[in-house]
């Protein structure tokens, strides 16, 4: 498997959905209780400031994606934000931090200064390891900011990149 990210097609929506559909359903990572369907998903990717997929370049399954917006307006426009999925059946094979290399340049290249993670749950230690790995920095942790699919309460770890 040879995985590629290039920015979103109209082809690619269907299985850009149903990923990003999985994350919602588990309940453990996305603050988003509604579904995307055909209509709202391709809104929702087009209003972002970029959205790229990871693609296989041999089979062009859809691998994973990722969502780049600003995080504020006026004076805090220059932070953006981003959020990470996976197809289920591929994670651990370091598609997401392809994504997130790739999410930091294209930050970048569209002027933002500092990539922030508001919601990162403690409980997402892959992602944690990750943004370790990548030199984020934690902020703190906010007690039972994130509300899990079974209704407990998991801490939330902000984190942010200086671009």
């Amino acid at each position: 498997m040879t995985i590629k990210i290039r920015e979103f097609q109209e082809k690619d929506l269907k299985e850009m959905i149903e990923i990003w559909n999985t994350v919602v359903d588990d309940g453990v990572a996305f603050p988003q209780l509604e579904r995307l369907d055909s209509n709202s998903g391709r809104a929702f990717f087009s209003e972002q400031s970029f959205t790229g997929v990871a693609y296989d370049e041999e089979s062009g399954e859809i691998a994973g994606l990722y969502i780049l917006h600003p995080n504020n307006i006026g004076r805090c426009g220059h932070i953006c934000n981003a959020s990470y999925a996976v197809k289920k059946s591929l994670r651990g094979m370091s598609i997401g931090e392809k994504l997130v290399v790739h999410c930091l340049a294209k930050a970048k290249d569209l002027d933002f200064r500092i990539l922030q993670f508001n919601a990162v749950v403690k409980s997402n230690i892959a992602a944690l390891k990750l943004y370790e790995k990548l030199g984020f920095t934690q902020l703190g942790t906010i007690p039972e900011g994130f509300r899990m699919k079974d209704g407990t309460y998991e801490d939330i770890v902000p984190h942010y990149y200086s671009l």
